[in-house]
């Protein structure tokens, strides 16, 4: 898949706001992206089908499938697409991984509830042994790029090089510049493979809960290695033998050789396909839409349609495309009138709801300056705004109305429409800050020996309505408690070195958004986690996350969270608010259109999206 990097969750504060990242998948440690992800656990079913055959959460079983040559659109928003390797740290981003899930295949790919499934027609992968974690894949003997070149382990040492492993030097002795270190720091010493061979063994020294989703899809090894003036072999040769000074060599190309700053393909030989569409041949009409064309020598389950194109249109243009039929499939963002708007629009759209796994939160700062900071007001302040934010009138007035179902979430690692919510909700917290209790507020601000009224910007990336209007509700709550809530929405919240990163904020909104990892929150909760933007420290924290990721065991992994959420409640890190609630609307004449609970989004199986003959 092209959304997650494993071992991190990722931003979901767009404008959009419909559940993916600002700037799509989060690295290991940070990154401003979707995710990734990252939050555990199965989703729901929507309104509509999210199932495939009976329910499932799977791909639909189309069986033989015909290419048809007619054309269906999308838009994820109106950034353009710019990059055919979206996993550097300058192009890992939604909109790029919309299109690339089209053009690379994987050895799996998330279901509409975060479960994993493999894609067998790819390949295969077995865990042969538990003491060290050894896991096995092969590659299907009928793997190839759209060159013609097979696909190959080749290309999966590449993978592991590009996340500058320490046996080949690292990170200055190598120069990628990867958005994710995951598979290079959890697997330290290179696959064992054969040069162009099939297959290949991962080994990790020690258990990593999140190891199904460290290998996935690969990039094309062979172009990278003739574009740095050697041979195929050489460069997977090379990778074997820990000689980093070679694959150095191959850095530069990596990092952006892959990349369009034109918007146009210079060279189509650069971007072989192994995924049911190819840039080859592609229509590309810059500032407007790329479509995609039908990979003719994919070995998987066939495109239904023959034309697949992104249009590049801003959010708030998408409605009126949808019914204009500029655009036959949207997921803009879940407010209670995008979706009156969408039901008006009588049977020719389809309209679906589903909840997602992005979830909104309100974060604290720590800073020294800040007044949440244990040396200031505290504990006792953070306290006294978490009894004044009206968590149940937010969900009430912004999200039921979308989702009936949706209440307030009281967990960060769980959902509420996951089966072991409620135990782990039971063990973690005693709803003291499900209703508002301004005269409690006021007394905890007291307690806390601040000078009132006390200053508290939200900052969040603007213009957001939605998340104006819960700042709005938040101001007329807390401000009765002795607060001053100052709105402090910006454009810049996100922008790398921006508010959220400069930590030029008392509270902090945003969106975390996952699709099924088990140890993707130690970022965000540990002492220097690169995505505890707050500053959060507590020893205890620390050690339940260590214990968790350090452990296989499902049973370790629920008895951790459970201890993790206490402390986090206890000490008040932040505050969760709702899961995101998801809608799409799309042309009714549409078959195989369905949402999605994860980051990858309505077009995940895009490949099947086909017009009822």
């Amino acid at each position: 898949m092209a959304v997650v990097a494993a071992g991190a969750l990722a931003l979901a504060g767009c404008t959009s706001d419909s559940g993916s990242g600002d700037t799509d998948s989060g690295a290991e440690g940070g990154g401003e992206g979707d995710g990734a992800e990252e939050s555990e656990g199965s989703g729901e079913e929507s309104e509509g089908e999210m199932g495939g055959e009976e329910g499932s959460t799977a791909r639909a079983d189309l069986g033989e499938v015909t290419t048809n040559d007619d054309t269906v659109s999308f838009s994820s928003g109106a950034e353009e697409y710019n990059a055919y390797n979206h996993d550097t740290a300058a192009t890992n981003s939604t909109y790029n991984a919309v299109v690339n899930n089209q053009l690379l295949s994987s050895f799996w790919y998330w279901g509409t509830d975060g479960t994993v499934y493999p894609n067998e027609w790819y390949g295969t992968y077995e865990q042969t042994s538990e003491d060290p974690l050894t896991i096995e894949y092969t590659i299907s003997d009928d793997a190839v790029w759209s060159d013609g070149t097979p696909v190959t382990a080749n290309d999966y040492l590449l993978e592991w090089a590009s996340s500058n492993p320490e046996a080949l030097g690292g990170v200055d002795a190598l120069g990628f510049d990867p958005v994710s270190d995951t598979f290079g720091r959890y697997v330290p010493e290179v696959p064992e493979a054969e040069v162009d061979g099939k297959t290949f063994t991962v080994v990790y020294p020690e258990p990593y809960p999140d190891w199904e989703l460290v290998v996935s899809d690969a990039f094309p090894s062979h172009v990278a290695a003739e574009q740095a003036g050697m041979e195929p072999a050489e460069l997977a040769q090379a990778i074997l033998d820990g000689d980093g000074e070679t694959v150095a060599e191959v850095s530069e190309f990596w990092n952006t050789g892959w990349n369009f700053p034109n918007y146009q393909v210079e060279d189509e030989a650069l971007v072989p396909s192994s995924g049911p569409y190819t840039l080859e041949g592609a229509a590309w009409e810059s500032g407007n839409q790329l479509a995609l064309v039908p990979n003719e020598s994919f070995f998987g389950p066939a495109p239904a349609t023959g034309n697949l194109v992104y249009k590049f249109a801003a959010p708030e243009t998408h409605v009126q495309a949808l019914q204009n039929g500029d655009i036959n499939v949207i997921e803009p963002q879940a407010t209670v009138d995008t979706l009156q708007q969408l039901e008006g629009m009588g049977d020719s759209v389809a309209v679906e709801t589903t909840a997602e796994m992005t979830w909104e939160h309100l974060d604290y700062n720590f800073a020294e300056d800040s007044v949440f900071n244990d040396e200031n007001g505290g504990l006792a302040a953070r306290e006294a705004f978490a009894m004044c934010v009206p968590r149940q009138n937010i969900v009430d007035n912004l999200i039921a109305p979308i989702n009936p179902d949706a209440q307030v979430m009281n967990l960060r690692e769980k959902f509420p429409f996951q089966e072991d919510y409620q135990e782990v909700v039971d063990a973690a917290y005693s709803g003291q800050y499900d209703e508002v209790d301004i005269e409690g507020a006021t007394a905890k601000l007291e307690e806390a020996g601040v000078e009132t009224p006390v200053e508290v910007r939200i900052g969040y990336s603007a213009p957001n309505q939605r998340r104006t209007e819960e700042v709005a509700q938040i101001q007329a709550s807390c401000n009765e408690a002795g607060f001053e809530i100052v709105d402090a929405g910006n454009q810049d919240f996100f922008e790398a070195g921006g508010t959220l990163e400069q930590g030029d904020w008392e509270v902090a909104l945003f969106a975390w958004a996952g699709s099924g990892q088990v140890a993707s929150g130690q970022p965000i909760y540990s002492t220097d986690g690169g995505q505890n933007f707050g500053g959060f420290s507590n020893e205890e924290v620390d050690e339940a996350w260590n214990t968790l990721a350090g452990s296989n065991d499902p049973e370790v992994h629920m008895e951790q969270i459970k201890v993790i959420e206490k402390l986090l409640w206890d000490n008040l890190y932040g505050i969760p608010l709702f899961a995101h609630p998801g809608v799409v609307g799309y042309d009714s004449t549409l078959e195989n259109v369905r949402p999605t609970s994860v980051q990858t989004g309505v077009s995940w199986n895009a490949d099947q999206w086909v017009r009822a003959s």
